[in-house]
């Protein structure tokens, strides 16, 4: 690749996405198609992408991209390479969060049986109910379903503890939700532990802080996953499982090139190679210098939006998942002032179009995280337009 071709792609990764005078900048690969970018205040979303892979990911993934290897032989070293500097007793790239679900559901189920991985989603002969709390419920169920699981929802320690028998293969933890049920992750790993049954804990969006990376699997839990492609800045479509060291080697068959019900899968060597390259990356950060910038971001916008009244402004950080800064908007919806879901139609309908995140009870949350340059001072004069004209 030519030096001014490879330098054009690094220097994407970082580029603001609006031009002078506010407006979408120059023709790229997504408007060619029809597609127009988007100011992204709602975080690291899948639905917006994910994040946007820094310089040295970008520039790992197009290297691995020049050679071929044998892909059983990378997973496994990339997986003892992050085993060993995440310091968990073992590790693995995965197709993204939901993939690890899945694969982890496997690795329960039949525990890198050959002939019960051909077997799959017929589950004779195997535990196949994954149990998990009512309010855990995410819509996620199918990453389990698939494997030929099904799914039992408890409330109370003690609906967990009788739901349990030789049928139980894993117990599924949502940890973002760890507030909404009654039993706790703490409790939830105590459990498994009494009736030696695997836990597992979808941990998709919970760094920063880079200690959630190991902290969960020393907290007992014997799988945990995590996306590649939110916090981490890595690929979209890849992720991390790490924990238990016989349940990881039993996830390998669950997953491409392996053949069976993991086929799809599929993690592709630059994925593979982007993901090791974002998480040595996240490791050095300098976490509470970028929690510092955030939250200065987060004050040029109140100074911008000092000017409406009846405005409450607030600087939040979510305790799980997103755990950044957030700006968060409430007022009174009288007197004409247009409701959060009608202000967030009016902002979707910019030029750039801005997305941001409706919270609860009538606020308004903006994620500073993956604005560039200039565009969180945008978002601040176009909510000011928005409830002024009101």
């Amino acid at each position: 690749m030519k030096t001014t071709r490879r330098a054009a792609i690094l220097s994407a990764a970082a580029s603001p996405l609006l031009a002078a005078g506010g407006k979408v900048g120059t023709e790229n690969v997504y408007t060619r198609m029809g597609v127009k970018p988007v100011i992204n205040g709602m975080g690291t979303v899948t639905m917006l992408g994910g994040s946007i892979m820094p310089p040295e990911v970008v520039a790992a993934m197009e290297e691995a991209g020049r050679h071929f290897i044998p892909l059983a032989d990378l997973q496994k070293k990339a997986g003892e390479h992050l085993a060993k500097i995440l310091n968990v007793p073992a590790a693995m790239v995965t197709g993204g969060a939901a993939s690890g679900i899945t694969i982890a559901t496997v690795a329960c189920v039949a525990r890198g049986d050959q002939k019960k991985l051909q077997q799959l989603p017929d589950t004779t002969g195997m535990p196949f109910e994954v149990i998990q709390q009512k309010t855990h419920r995410s819509g996620y169920e199918h990453q389990m379903t698939l494997v030929g699981a099904k799914i039992v929802t408890v409330e109370t320690r003690a609906e967990l503890e009788k739901a349990i028998s030789e049928k139980t293969a894993m117990l599924f933890f949502l940890n973002k939700a760890d507030s909404e049920g009654q039993i706790k992750r703490a409790e939830w790993v105590e459990v498994g532990k009494k009736f030696n049954v695997p836990t597992f804990t979808d941990a998709a969006a919970d760094v920063p802080p880079k200690e959630r990376l190991w902290q969960y699997v020393k907290e007992g839990f014997d799988l945990v996953a995590f996306s590649g492609g939110k916090g981490l800045m890595g690929p979209q479509s890849a992720g991390l499982l790490l924990g238990r060291a016989d349940l990881v080697e039993a996830a390998y068959p669950g997953m491409s090139p392996a053949g069976g019900i993991g086929r799809g899968m599929k993690v592709s060597k630059e994925e593979i190679v982007g993901v090791v390259a974002a998480v040595e990356r996240f490791l050095k950060m300098d976490h509470d210098a970028e929690s510092k910038r955030l939250s200065r971001k987060i004050q040029e916008m109140m100074a911008l939006l000092k000017n409406v009244d009846g405005l409450k402004m607030t600087e939040e950080t979510p305790e799980v998942a997103n755990h950044v800064p957030h700006l968060a908007l409430e007022w009174s919806e009288g007197s004409g002032r247009p409701g959060v879901g009608a202000v967030m139609k009016q902002l979707r309908e910019n030029d750039p179009p801005i997305y941001v995140l409706g919270g609860r009870r009538g606020k308004l949350s903006v994620s500073v995280w993956l604005m560039r340059g200039d565009e969180h001072k945008l978002v601040a004069r176009r909510l000011s337009e928005i409830l002024r004209s009101a």
